[in-house]
């Protein structure tokens, strides 16, 4: 049997990435979003982020694209700049079965490499049990919940926010900080 494999992902891996986001919009309530973006829109995206010098993985087994990974900007001002805040989707074939652990354990790794120091998630509803069990898996601490801050499907939702350092964290000053 083929073990899964999570890799840097490609411009090949796409659609089906695309395909994983439109059904996490159309859904669920993981993302706010409330129109699933298209395949340029998220090529768009994912140039932007490669382009920025942030990961983006892709869990794959044989030819079957399973889940992405990717870290962004957790805010645009200059101070947030060795901050992350990371983003983690899964086709519902791959759930419970630590192929989330094995993308987001990757994630941290590749994250210190270039240096950020803290990863920030937010976890869209506070029901999302899944979400919240993978992250405290991977280290992070519950830092806090904003109530009813989204609304989608006809409900007010919370997000969750928790929060886990990176290589040194916070007890030494960053290079070029």
């Amino acid at each position: 049997m083929s073990s899964v494999e999570i890799r840097p992902a490609r411009e090949a891996d796409l659609p089906a990435i695309t395909a994983i986001y439109d059904r996490e919009v159309r859904e669920n309530t993981a993302t706010f979003e409330l129109t699933p973006p298209d395949l340029a829109e998220m090529t768009r995206r994912f140039r932007a982020l490669q382009d920025s010098g942030f990961p983006y993985l892709a869990a794959t087994l044989e030819s079957d694209v399973l889940g992405y990974a990717y870290a962004s900007s957790y805010r645009p001002r200059p101070a947030y700049r060795f901050t992350v805040e990371n983003s983690v989707y899964l086709a519902p074939s791959a759930q419970r079965r630590g192929i989330g652990t094995q993308l987001l354990q990757r994630l941290i790794v590749e994250c210190e490499a270039r240096g950020h120091r803290q990863m920030i998630a937010v976890i869209g509803d506070s029901a999302n049990a899944g979400s919240i069990g993978l992250h405290r898996r991977c280290g992070f601490a519950m830092i806090g919940t904003h109530p009813d801050v989204g609304f989608k499907f006809g409900r007010w939702l919370d997000t969750v926010m928790m929060q886990r350092a990176l290589g040194d964290g916070a007890t030494t000053v960053p290079a070029g900080g």
